[in-house]
């Protein structure tokens, strides 16, 4: 047996994954356990889960992989820094400590987080490397394109080579400071969303604007190129040397100053949404025709942080060259874990592969279970009311009366995901055909911008019915845009209609998941990797002739998806939601004891806004 554990930690959404024997055994991202979103600190617990759930101990281990290579990164700091100087004084710093103490140190720190116990070698890998790992080995294909593009590695902010059985190697990139990944941070930042965590909410924003400076951005700040390779005017941006990420000459060139966060989104921060969403856009349909014209391959891997964006996808694959896309669960930075773990095994100790027919990532349904035992035992803790039910047909049953009811339910069962996005195993679910659901949701449980659209997970085998997705298409993690079907749309009449106001439009028969501009990021669902959830969608489609539910995360603004049944007891009591199902327990926020009850105020105060 041989046993490998990957880590990425320091940077950004900090993360383990334990692979045995080339299976993937377990992964999950820090921020679970602490409740610390996007936790940067090395993953102690995510590690301790992963070898637990291996059953193993530290001395078991014969590798151990760092997603990144440290020394190479700090080099590009350091040029960096001596090209800019003086004016980067201040960031390098701020910088400069944290290296000091932790980041060049990689093999202590590595040794102090495992313990005694483990004693043999690590193994870094390039940040580019581990990206296109955890995109390629896990994918259905034998051989494949990978793609991978994010903000930065060491050098490189993207890359491209392509896959062959169990070997896989980068042939060309991009270097920094030129990123698709930090163009599109600098439109976050600057329309007053938070730098590696608000992204999705420009690209939620982007269909409520005109894309009215694309024309300025390819003009003034991006000289893009046929084959997808760009050069920025870094007169307009303040990443290298600076605290921010734009410069004054950013805010001229866009009319002003950059948006306060929290302050009233103007039509000018949703112009810059969509405008900045569309040139990204073409920017990754350059880059898939060129990958394609220089692999010669009809499936694509796509891996980074920018492979979650999931309307940029959407337009590759039906626009693009390829004829099947793989996108990697756990794209950005937590990813890499899973993906240096894959590329020891592979690539370093030449072990060959097997692809799966659907994928080796099991639904990317990777973290931490709870059993029946401990689930009761919190409940009886916290002097709740609830109800097992029987069997899975009752407890479906009774879950999609609820819905249909259009009560919002909490939903945790199985393992938790691995990566960004709720799958049916920690979510919040409700009813896709209520005009009402989408702000509800949004305002009453969780707590974030009224603009924000929700995903819709479908039935795999009724997909094509409703959306424009090819009939047998999975999009199993949510990954892929595309349009609600012309049949299924209502006409909304849109003359003289702007901005925010287009929210109280219905759009679709399933009006809570169809954004303004009829598109929704689609989750199909199956039984092999979906289990209860399926026969959960399966019973409300033959209760309503639906096979569409609202598919959100179970967690409110500020705060990770939740993990264990605590959190999912403390977020149900704290917010509207009306139910909370585990695994079979059933519980209805009327009957719990009102002095457990907390207060929307009360969670507000306990949650830091981002």
């Amino acid at each position: 047996m041989t046993a490998i554990l990957g880590i990425s930690a320091f940077y950004h959404d900090s993360a383990a994954a334990l692979v045995v024997d080339g299976e993937i055994v377990a992964a999950a991202q820090e921020e679970r356990f602490t409740r610390k979103k996007h936790d940067s600190s090395f993953p102690t617990h995510a590690i301790a889960y992963c070898l637990a759930e291996g059953g193993l101990q530290p001395s078991d281990l014969d590798y151990v992989g760092f997603y990144d290579k440290p020394l190479l990164k700090f080099e590009r700091m350091l040029e960096t820094y001596l090209a800019f100087a003086p004016r980067g004084f201040r960031s390098f710093a701020k910088a400069m400590p944290v290296w000091l103490r932790h980041k060049l140190h990689l093999p202590r720190e590595l040794s102090r987080g495992l313990g005694p116990g483990y004693r043999r070698r690590y193994v870094f890998c390039e940040h580019h490397e581990s990206h296109a790992a955890s995109a390629f080995y896990p994918s259905p294909f034998e051989e494949a394109a990978v793609l991978t593009v994010d903000g930065v590695g060491e050098w490189a902010t993207a890359s491209f080579g392509h896959g062959r059985g169990a070997q896989l190697e980068l042939t060309h990139e991009l270097r920094f400071p030129h990123s698709l990944g930090l163009l599109y941070s600098a439109f976050t930042y600057f329309c007053g969303f938070k730098v590696n965590s608000g992204e999705y909410k420009l690209m939620g924003l982007a269909p409520y604007g005109t894309p009215r400076y694309a024309p300025l951005i390819l003009e003034r700040l991006v000289d893009l190129k046929e084959d997808g390779s760009f050069r920025l005017d870094l007169s307009y941006f303040d990443y290298c040397a600076g605290l921010r990420m734009t410069s004054r000459k950013f805010a001229e060139l866009f009319g002003g100053p950059p948006r306060r966060p929290e302050s009233p989104l103007s039509e000018r921060e949703m112009d810059l949404a969509a405008s900045i969403q569309l040139v990204t856009e073409e920017i990754m349909l350059r880059m898939g025709r060129e990958v394609h014209r220089r692999t010669g391959q009809r499936r694509l891997c796509l891996a980074g942080g920018v492979a979650l964006n999931c309307v940029a996808n959407g337009r590759l694959l039906r626009e693009g060259p390829f004829e099947e896309l793989w996108i990697q669960p756990a794209a950005g930075d937590a990813g890499g874990a899973l993906g240096v773990a894959l590329f020891i095994w592979h690539q370093l100790l030449g072990q060959p592969r097997t692809p799966q027919p659907r994928d080796s990532q099991k639904g990317s349904l990777l973290g931490p279970s709870f059993d029946e035992a401990r689930i009761r035992s919190v409940l009886d803790a916290v002097g709740a009311r609830y109800r097992l039910l029987p069997d899975d047909d009752a407890l479906c049953e009774e879950v999609a009366r609820l819905l249909e009811a259009e009560k919002v339910v909490g939903w945790v069962q199985g393992r938790m995901e691995f990566g960004p996005r709720a799958l049916g195993a920690r979510s919040i679910l409700g009813d896709a055909r209520s005009p009402r659901m989408q702000s509800v949701m949004n305002l009453k449980i969780k707590f974030r911008e009224s603009f924000r659209p929700f995903a819709p997970s479908v039935l795999e085998d009724k997909a094509a019915d409703w959306f424009e997705l090819a009939p047998g298409q999975q999009s199993p993690y949510m990954l892929l845009v595309t349009a609600v079907r012309p049949e299924r749309r209502r006409a909304a009449p849109c003359e003289g209609i702007r901005g925010l106001d287009k929210l109280k439009l219905p759009r679709s028969e399933i009006p809570a998941v169809t954004h303004v501009d009829y598109s929704a990021r689609v989750q199909t669902v199956d039984r092999e990797r979906h289990g209860r959830y399926h026969h959960l969608l399966s019973t409300f489609y033959r209760r309503t002739g639906c096979p569409v539910l609202i598919n959100t995360s179970f967690n409110v603004r500020g705060e990770p998806i939740v993990l264990s049944p605590e959190d999912a007891y403390r977020c149900f009591m704290a917010t509207h939601i009306d139910a909370l199902v585990l695994e079979r327990f059933l519980l209805l926020k009327e009957e719990q004891p009102q002095a457990a009850q907390g207060t929307t105020e009360q969670h507000l105060a306990r949650f830091e806004l981002d």
